[in-house]
């Protein structure tokens, strides 16, 4: 029970194939109380749905792109815990027409779009949750190796997520004398609602498996439990850091890539 007496705030589950869904059910399996996001109605039946299945959790509308919804939210879940050891941000999002042809494409609202939602919502929801966060608390978010190396279709999602990582970084070293931690993990392609917008994500999987030195695709649960890892204390020296949790694929150089 690593999270015993412990509460969190998971933004960013959307259904049951969430990477977001995967860290909570490893986060209430180890006994810890939950709140989260849903954005909007159209989101809402799923998300009540799932949390449904957790005791004690609820879900509250919060869109990560608007100041005043977040302020709103977390003033409910304020009021609801009492505080929080952990947030999770697992949000992503970029305009379907800019993932296909060329980066150099890329709109100025598209990439703003992207930004806005994917990177500024952390630094956001960090900010509105800082006064809710206890001793030894931990802030942890999504990326991925596009943002490190150029991935086809990727685009501008993959120029977000370096952006992503060093917003970690500079968050770490602002909240870390708060005693907060903030850290990511780099997971391997997993068909997630997110996912689907990227084009050839079936072959990118496919191309995982095949390749990456285990020889599997990656799974939502394992990705859980590292989650798990650096929401807890076993984590509680770890900061400013990105776990990679894709079967060791981004060790390999080019040409072993491609195999």
């Amino acid at each position: 029970m690593l999270l015993e007496e412990k509460n969190g705030l998971i933004v960013g589950v959307a259904n049951k194939a969430s990477i977001a869904w995967a860290i909570a059910q490893s986060a209430a399996r180890e006994g810890a109380s939950l709140a989260f996001n849903y954005q909007n109605e159209r989101l809402r039946e799923n998300v009540e749905g799932l949390v449904g299945d957790i005791p004690g959790a609820k879900a509250y509308p919060c869109d990560v792109s608007d100041d005043a919804q977040i302020e709103e939210f977390m003033k409910t879940v304020g009021a609801e815990l009492g505080g929080l050891d952990f947030l999770v941000h697992s949000v992503a999002f970029a305009p379907r027409e800019e993932l296909t042809g060329e980066f150099v494409n890329t709109s100025r609202s598209g990439f703003a779009t992207t930004m806005d939602v994917s990177v500024y919502s952390l630094v956001a929801l960090a900010r509105a949750a800082l006064p809710l966060m206890r001793e030894n608390a931990s802030i942890l978010t999504l990326t991925y190796l596009g943002g490190e190396r150029v991935v086809p279709h990727y685009n501008v999602m993959g120029v977000a997520k370096a952006a992503l990582e060093s917003t970690v970084r500079y968050l770490a070293h602002d909240l870390g004398p708060r005693g907060v931690r903030v850290n990511a993990i780099s997971a391997g392609p997993i068909r997630t609602l997110a996912a689907r917008g990227v084009s050839g994500i079936t072959k990118m999987v496919e191309h995982h498996r095949e390749v990456a030195p285990l020889r599997r695709a990656t799974e939502q649960a394992e990705v859980g439990d590292a989650g798990l890892f650096l929401i807890s204390s076993l984590s509680r020296g770890v900061t400013g850091e990105v776990i990679y949790v894709d079967g060791g694929y981004h060790v390999l150089g080019t040409l072993a890539a491609i195999g």
